[in-house]
């Protein structure tokens, strides 16, 4: 039931976002882009930012221009199967090793880039794990090896922000088996936590299907605060490029 209505919420979140959002291209900015943002979708999203991730980075972008702006869908399934707790917490593991090893890679190849990692509901789950200092004790001594390394701490350096956006609560957490979030200590003074005060995903209600406010992220205000939260940590924007000379003049027209 609970996955059921799950994948129900995710559609109505890509269904008003389409709506009233003009969707951006997933293009791969040239070179290394001012800003990479890292986003994970929730539960049954289909492929890419998701309806909420897709609202964040337009924000960002209209909010840090002239700042290039490059966007980078964390490749997870996104799976509403909690009922299978070995299976699930598979496909969260490969989220959190796509999206380390991304930003690990960014560091190192674009180090000047702002990067800013995000995600909604489960992706917001992930995106929690990554930035974790240590993996946690929770996890059973057999599963320890398939975990993927905490990201090394000069990585924080490069992350500008992190914004949580419906993050499932302890409780949440706890029925589903997951191990409790732990925000590294790099990354505390730089995360934000989005929690509608109807959320029952993620404001500590007893763990149940969701209520409607955990499909309104993107249309409740919150994501202009995510997005003017991560945008303030970007730093001064670049400096526009000085005017060139001007052009010499040509030869007078023959008369």
């Amino acid at each position: 039931m609970v996955s059921h209505v799950l994948r129900l919420l995710g559609v109505a979140v890509t269904a008003v976002a389409a709506v009233l959002l003009s969707p951006v291209p997933f293009a791969a900015a040239q070179g290394c882009p001012d800003v990479e943002v890292v986003f994970a979708r929730g539960t049954g999203e289909p492929p890419g930012v998701g309806g909420v991730g897709q609202a964040f980075v337009d924000a960002v972008r209209a909010q840090s221009a002239p700042r290039s702006v490059n966007v980078y869908p964390v490749n997870y399934p996104a799976s509403g199967d909690f009922f299978d707790r070995i299976a699930f917490a598979k496909t969260v593991v490969e989220g959190i090793r796509d999206a380390g090893t991304h930003i690990e890679t960014t560091a190192a190849n674009c180090p000047d880039t702002k990067i800013v990692l995000g995600g909604f509901s489960q992706g917001a789950a992930l995106a929690g794990y990554v930035t974790s200092a240590e993996i946690p004790e929770e996890v059973p001594a057999e599963y320890r090896d398939f975990i993927p390394n905490p990201m090394p701490s000069e990585v924080a350096d490069h992350v500008a922000a992190v914004v949580l956006i419906g993050l499932p609560s302890p409780e949440f957490l706890g029925n589903t088996g997951a191990p409790p979030i732990t925000i590294g200590p790099s990354y505390v003074d730089k995360t934000l936590k989005l929690c509608a005060p109807d959320d029952t995903i993620c404001n500590g209600a007893p763990p149940g299907p969701p209520s409607f406010a955990h499909a309104m992220y993107g249309v409740n205000g919150s994501i202009n605060e995510a997005a003017a939260y991560a945008v303030a940590r970007l730093g001064p924007a670049p400096a526009a490029p000085a005017p060139g000379p001007a052009p010499a003049p040509g030869p007078a027209p023959m008369s």
